[in-house]
C-alpha cells in the first residue's frame, strides 16, 4: 500500500482556553502541532487572577480558600475560576510518568486540587523529589523556552551573519506591519506573485523599503532563504498577533490590581457576524480616567448567557478577575439589562459591586426619540425632512446644483455684507442625512436645511418642473408646500433648539474621561435649562420662526385667530386661537414630554448610589460634602472596606476636607477626575487611602459605551467589503492596534520581537543586541 502523503492539521486557536479547568488535554491534539499548543500557552503564561475573589470553604470550624501570595511562592501554580481548584502549568504541558512508571498526579493536570486546608503540603507533595514527574517537566518546560540552546537550534549552527541578516529582514517585516496596523489598512494584494504590478501593500513596502536601504536590500527577497523571508501571510499574521498582544499585556500591567469597570456592546460585521467587544475603564497610577479596548470576540447568538460565558474567557485569558469589576455599562438591550435572565443580572449574582449604569448617551438618545414618536407634528417634521434630504440628494445632478446655488447665494451675501469672509468660514456644503441611531446628525441636518433653505427650495422646483411621471410631481410639490408651511417652520425651529441643547450634553456625556459626577451635574443643568426654556422661551422661538417667515416669503398666521381644534371633526369642534395651538399644543407639549422624559430616563441620578456619589462634587472646596453619605457609600463596597477601614474612615474624611479646603491646589478643583490627578501629584493618595479608595471608585463607574461604539466604527474600517473574509483573530489583533495606537507607540520593537519568537520554534534565532 502506497504511503498517503500526510494531511496538515491547523490549530483551532478556540482551543486555546486561558482557564485550566476547561482545557483540553495536550495528548488529545494532533502529535503534528502539540508544540504550537505548547507556544500558545507559554506566551499566554499561567493562569493567575491575582486579587479574585477566591470561594471560602469550611473545614470544621475554620472557612479556607485560595491565597494570592501562593503564586509567588510556587510559578507553576494555576487557579481555574470555573473549578475552585489548582493546577500545574508545567505538567499540563510536559505531562510523562516518572521512572517508575507511575503517572504524574491528575489532580493538578486534569481534576484539580482544592485541599486549602493542607495545601502547602499537597504542593510540595506534588513537587516531590529530584527525579519527580512534576521536575521532570520543568526541565522540559525551561529546555523548550530556551530555543537557542535547543537540540535543533544547535545542529541548524546557523552563522552570526545569518543571525544578523534573520534581524534586519524581521525588524523591517515589522516595521511594515506597524505601519499598515495603525492606519487600518490591508496587507494582501490580489496578485502577490513577481510578476504582478501591484503585489499588495505589505511587499510593494518590502520593496520601497529595500530601495532606501542597501543593507536591507542584502538582505530581503533574492538575497535571503527560500524559507526564511519572513513576508509569508503567516508571518504577517504572527507579527500582528504579536503586536496586539503586546499593546493588551500593557494594558493589563497597567490595571495591575486595581479595580475596573466592563464596557460592553454588540454589533454585527460586514460578513454578518455577531461580534462583542468589550472595554475596560479604570484609574491608572497617575489618577487619571482610561478606557482602553481589550478586545473583540465572536459570539454565535447575543443572549446574555453566550455573552457572560465570552466576558469570563476574555478576562481569564487576560489574568483578570471578574471579582475586581466595580461597574457595568451598556446600552441597554433587553438582552443585556433584562432583570432576571439579562448579562447585568447575571454580573450581579456573581459580583454584587459590578453596578449597573444604563449608558448616559443611550438614554439621550431615547429621550429624543420619544418626543419624535409621541408627538405628531414633531414626527411629521422629520418625516418630512428625511424626505427632503432623500429628494434633493437623490441624484450627482441634484447635488451639484444644490452646490452651485448656495456658491451664487453665499457670494451675493458677501457681496452685501451680510456675511463675512474668514479663514475657515463659509466653506461648501451640502445636506447631511439623518442617522436613525444618532440622533445628534438630526441637529446638523436641522441647521443646514435652515441655511440653505432657498437653494434646497430652488432645487425642488426644477425636480418639480423636470419630472416626468406624475406621482414623482405630486411628491415634490408637496415638499414645497411643506417647507412654505408655517406650523413646520416653527416646530423645526423649536426641535432645533432643544437638539441644540441636548447635543452639547450628548457629546460631553461621549467624553473617555467623563465622570459621573459631572454628567450627574451636567444633566441636572439641561434640566435646569429646559424648564427656563419651558417659561421663558415661548417668545424667542416665535420670534425666529416669524423672521424666518419673512425672509423668506412664507406666509404667517394670525395668532388670534380661532381654528377648529385639531384631531377633531371640522364641524362641530371647539375652536381655539392659532396662540393657544402653537404655544400650548406644540410649544408646550414637545418642552414636557422632554423635560418629563429626562426625568424619567435619566432615574439613576436618584438612586442612593450616585446620591452618595454626588457629595464628592470639588467644586466651590467641596461644599456638598457630607461625611455620613460617603460613609454610606463605603458601606456598599464591603468588598473594598475592611470593617477596620469603616471605622478608620470618619476621621480620615474629616482630615481630608480640612487639608484640601486650606489648600490652594484644590480650591480651584471642579472635576474629581482633576482631584484624583492632584492627589496623585501631590502625594495625598499616600496619605489619605481610604479617601482616594472612595474616588477611585466613583471615578471608574461608567457615564457612557461611546468607547465601544467608536471600536465598531474602526470595525467598519478594518473589516470591509473587500476585506469580508478576514478572521475574527485577524480582525481581533488589527483593531486593538488601529484602536490604541497612542499605547502601541510607546512599546519598543524589541519586546514584540521577542514574543514573535517564541511563537513558534523558529529556524534562526535572534542575536542579542
Amino acid at each position: 500500500m502506497e504511503n498517503q502523503p500526510r494531511r496538515e492539521v491547523g490549530l483551532n486557536l478556540n482551543d486555546i482556553v486561558g482557564d485550566p479547568g476547561k482545557r483540553k488535554p495536550i495528548e488529545e491534539f494532533d502529535v503534528s502541532i502539540r508544540d504550537r499548543v505548547r507556544r500558545e500557552y507559554l506566551n499566554m503564561g499561567p493562569c493567575q487572577p491575582i486579587g479574585h475573589k477566591y470561594e471560602k470553604k469550611k473545614y470544621g470550624n475554620q472557612e479556607r480558600s485560595f491565597q494570592d501570595i501562593w503564586f509567588k511562592r510556587y510559578t507553576w501554580l494555576e487557579y481555574s475560576v470555573s473549578k475552585d481548584a489548582t493546577f500545574c502549568f508545567w505538567c499540563y504541558l510536559f505531562k510523562k510518568s516518572d521512572k517508575g512508571g507511575r503517572q504524574s498526579d491528575d489532580a493538578f493536570t486534569k481534576t484539580g486540587c482544592s485541599n486549602w486546608k493542607n495545601a502547602l503540603e499537597r504542593f510540595n507533595y506534588h513537587v516531590g523529589g529530584v527525579n519527580s514527574c512534576h521536575n521532570n517537566a520543568r526541565i522540559q518546560f525551561e529546555a523548550f523556552q530556551d530555543q537557542r540552546n535547543s537540540v535543533a537550534s544547535i545542529l541548524r549552527s546557523n552563522t552570526r551573519e545569518m543571525e544578523v541578516a534573520y534581524r534586519i529582514r524581521l525588524t523591517v517585516s515589522l516595521n511594515v506591519t506597524q505601519f499598515l496596523l495603525k492606519q487600518g489598512l490591508s496587507f494582501r494584494g490580489h496578485d502577490e506573485s513577481s510578476s504582478s504590478s501591484n503585489r499588495g501593500n505589505f511587499i510593494e513596502l518590502l520593496l520601497w523599503f529595500s530601495e532606501l536601504n542597501d543593507d536591507v536590500s542584502k538582505t530581503l527577497f533574492a538575497n535571503a532563504p527560500a524559507n526564511n523571508q519572513m513576508n509569508s501571510p503567516r508571518i504577517q499574521k504572527e507579527l500582528a498577533n504579536a503586536c496586539a498582544s503586546e499593546v493588551t499585556l500593557a494594558i493589563v500591567n497597567d490595571i495591575g490590581d486595581k479595580v475596573f469597570t466592563l464596557l460592553v456592546d454588540e454589533a454585527r460585521d460586514v460578513s454578518m457576524k455577531e461580534q462583542m467587544g468589550v472595554v475596560l475603564r479604570y484609574v491608572n497610577n497617575e489618577g487619571y480616567v482610561i478606557e482602553r479596548f481589550i478586545g473583540i470576540v465572536h459570539v454565535t447568538d447575543t443572549s446574555s448567557h453566550t455573552l457572560k460565558c465570552a466576558i469570563d474567557d476574555l478576562l481569564v485569558k487576560h489574568n483578570l478577575s471578574l471579582s475586581k469589576v466595580r461597574g457595568q455599562g451598556y446600552d441597554g438591550a433587553s438582552n443585556m439589562r433584562g432583570e432576571f435572565n439579562g448579562l447585568k443580572s447575571l454580573i450581579l449574582q456573581e459580583n454584587p459591586y459590578a453596578m449597573y449604569i444604563h449608558c448616559f448617551s443611550h438614554q439621550l438618545q431615547l429621550i429624543i426619540v420619544a418626543v419624535a414618536k409621541g408627538i405628531r407634528v414633531v414626527k411629521d417634521v422629520f418625516s418630512y425632512v428625511s424626505m427632503i434630504v432623500n429628494m434633493v440628494g437623490a441624484s450627482c445632478k441634484r447635488k451639484d446644483q444644490l452646490r452651485q446655488l448656495q456658491h451664487d447665494r453665499l457670494v451675493e451675501q458677501l457681496n452685501d455684507g451680510e456675511v463675512i469672509s474668514g479663514r475657515g468660514k463659509n466653506q461648501e456644503t451640502s445636506l447631511v442625512r439623518p442617522g436613525d441611531t444618532r440622533w445628534g446628525s438630526h441637529y446638523f441636518t436641522l441647521l443646514r436645511l435652515c441655511s440653505m433653505w432657498s437653494s434646497v427650495e430652488k432645487v425642488l422646483e426644477v425636480v418639480r418642473d423636470d419630472a416626468t411621471l406624475r406621482d414623482n410631481r405630486s411628491t415634490t410639490e408637496g415638499l414645497i408646500e411643506r417647507m412654505d408651511n408655517y406650523e413646520f417652520v416653527f416646530t423645526l425651529h423649536l426641535m432645533k433648539h432643544l437638539l441644540g441643547i441636548t447635543n452639547e450634553l450628548s457629546i460631553a456625556l461621549q467624553k473617555k474621561d467623563q465622570n459621573i459626577i459631572q454628567a450627574i451635574s451636567l444633566i441636572q443643568s439641561v434640566k435646569h435649562q429646559l424648564q427656563s426654556f419651558r417659561e421663558n422661551g415661548w417668545e424667542d422661538i416665535h420670534d425666529q420662526a416669524t423672521k424666518f417667515c419673512e425672509l423668506h416669503n412664507i406666509s404667517q398666521v394670525d395668532m388670534d385667530e380661532f381654528i377648529p381644534r385639531r384631531g377633531y371633526k371640522k364641524y362641530g369642534a371647539e375652536l381655539i386661537t392659532n396662540l393657544h395651538h402653537y404655544r400650548v399644543e406644540i410649544f408646550n407639549q414637545v418642552v414636557d414630554l422632554t423635560i418629563q422624559e429626562m426625568d424619567n430616563r435619566f432615574s439613576e441620578a436618584s438612586t442612593e448610589l450616585l446620591g452618595c456619589i454626588s457629595c464628592l462634587d470639588p467644586r466651590n472646596s467641596f461644599s456638598r460634602f457630607n461625611d455620613d453619605q460617603v460613609i454610606r457609600l463605603a458601606t456598599l463596597y464591603h468588598e473594598d472596606f475592611s470593617a477596620i477601614d469603616c471605622s478608620q474612615l470618619p476621621l480620615q474624611l474629616s482630615n481630608f476636607i480640612a487639608n484640601v479646603r486650606c489648600d490652594p491646589q484644590f480650591s480651584a478643583l471642579s472635576n474629581l477626575g482633576d482631584v484624583a490627578t492632584e492627589m496623585v501629584k501631590s502625594g495625598k493618595h499616600l496619605v489619605f487611602p481610604l479617601v482616594y479608595r472612595i474616588i477611585e471608585l466613583a471615578l471608574v463607574l461608567p457615564v457612557a459605551t461611546a468607547s465601544v461604539e467608536r471600536a465598531f466604527s474602526a470595525m467598519k474600517t478594518i473589516k470591509t467589503d473587500l476585506r469580508n473574509r478576514m478572521g475574527d483573530e485577524w480582525m481581533n489583533d488589527s483593531l486593538i492596534v488601529y484602536i490604541e495606537k497612542d499605547l502601541f507607540s510607546t512599546i519598543d520593537n524589541e519586546k514584540i520581537l521577542q514574543r514573535f519568537q517564541s511563537m513558534r520554534t523558529r529556524r534562526i534565532q535572534l542575536p542579542s543586541l
